[in-house]
């Protein structure tokens, strides 16, 4: 290994505790105390739910952010904002768009609206950065605070959605019963680099791997209402042009069904880590270190499935570059024969509570049992391990 240590902090968010961008500072200024000649890249991941403008904003060159005031999920004023990139061929910018920061279920605190709250909010938060003329959007819709169809967004991009009299209905799944009619002859078009959508889950619009069945009661719907959010979404893809083929698209199901909404808009789905790390420049600055750390708030035998954590590793490897995890907690079902060292904040503190009250005190701590343990074979040996 060379003399100074080159690492790369590549962690998602703790999910409501510290943002992907908090996390890795507090990783490094671990590292840091315990090798200070180290040289660490910080590139904040996402997957495209809470900390995906964050993620941009702090490794992207002359990002800025944009304020925008929008309708949030329990039908109130809320400041958020979207964020603007500079284009690569020097068009008019990407706009990147948060559906946590905007229609998200964190901003319930802890109220659950499952069947009223909708994506309203995210769709003015499009429509305003296609008013600052981008040529291009990426839209992170993970943590959602509804179960809507994405129709909440459709709605604010110009979209009709209405009962059997031609009035708007209301808001949210509880609404969706009673749509009869849909007119999308008014959707603002795509910007002209198009629209790309991050996500980390595959799952179809309906049916037991689908919106209601799967995220429903996440969001506070009783059983009652996951049948009754089912069959509204139902309606909506047999009412929306092409929406049978829009329903059985992995990843329709996201963000209840904003998915869904999203490709009846024309928007291209993706999985969320793979756009950030591209758009981030992840692969060159890992095929130039010694060492990746990544990391999620909860690792477990989900965290394959196109979490950031997987596909960091699965870069690294190629690359021929270790990988460690951290990760508030690490469950016995998680695999992590991936990674050259694991550390659970959770193990480090003592308790779940511990390690959440402060979490950036046990990521600094993290961060120099790290970097300790890749001095301490350095000097050891010339063998495998972390960092050889």
């Amino acid at each position: 290994m060379n003399a100074v240590t080159r690492v790369v902090v590549a962690i998602d968010s703790l999910k409501g505790s510290i943002s992907a961008a908090a996390a890795a500072r507090a990783l490094a200024d671990g590292w840091a105390a315990a090798d200070p000649s180290a040289r660490i890249d910080l590139r904040p991941m996402a997957d495209g739910g809470e900390g995906t403008l964050d993620a941009f904003a702090a490794a992207v060159p002359d990002a800025r952010r944009m304020p925008v005031t929008v309708t949030g999920p329990h039908g109130e004023p809320v400041a958020a904002s979207w964020l603007w990139l500079p284009s690569p061929d020097g068009g008019g910018g990407v706009g990147v768009v948060e559906l946590a920061s905007t229609s998200g279920i964190e901003l319930l605190g802890d109220e659950r609206r499952g069947l009223e709250a909708d994506t309203t909010g995210f769709g003015q938060a499009i429509a305003a950065a296609l008013d600052a003329g981008v040529s291009r959007v990426v839209l992170g819709i993970g943590s959602s605070a509804s179960t809507d169809g994405g129709v909440g967004m459709l709605r604010a991009l110009g979209g009709r959605f209405v009962d059997h009299r031609g009035v708007d209905i209301a808001s949210g799944a509880r609404g969706l019963a009673d749509l009869a009619a849909v007119d999308l002859a008014s959707l603002r078009p795509l910007p002209s680099g198009g629209a790309v959508v991050l996500t980390d889950v595959s799952n179809p619009l309906l049916g037991a791997r689908g919106a209601a069945a799967v995220f429903g009661p996440q969001k506070g719907v009783d059983p009652a209402g996951v049948v009754a959010a089912e069959s509204a979404l139902a309606g909506l893809s047999r009412i929306v042009p092409r929406g049978d083929a829009f329903a059985s698209t992995a990843g329709a199901g996201a963000a209840g069904g904003t998915g869904f909404g999203l490709l009846a808009w024309g928007a291209e789905l993706t999985p969320g880590a793979r756009e950030v790390a591209t758009l981030i420049g992840l692969a060159d600055a890992v095929a130039s270190a010694d060492l990746v750390i990544t990391g999620e708030g909860s690792f477990d035998g989900q965290s394959a499935a196109g979490k950031v954590p997987a596909f960091v590793a699965d870069l690294a490897a190629r690359a021929g570059v270790p990988t460690a995890l951290v990760a508030g907690r690490i469950a016995a079902d998680a695999d992590t024969a991936a990674f050259a060292a694991s550390v659970s904040l959770t193990d480090l503190a003592g308790s779940p509570e511990a390690s959440l009250a402060d979490p950036a005190r046990w990521l600094r701590a993290a961060g120099t049992a790290l970097a300790g343990a890749v001095r301490a074979e350095r000097a050891d040996s010339h063998g495998g391990g972390v960092g050889a």
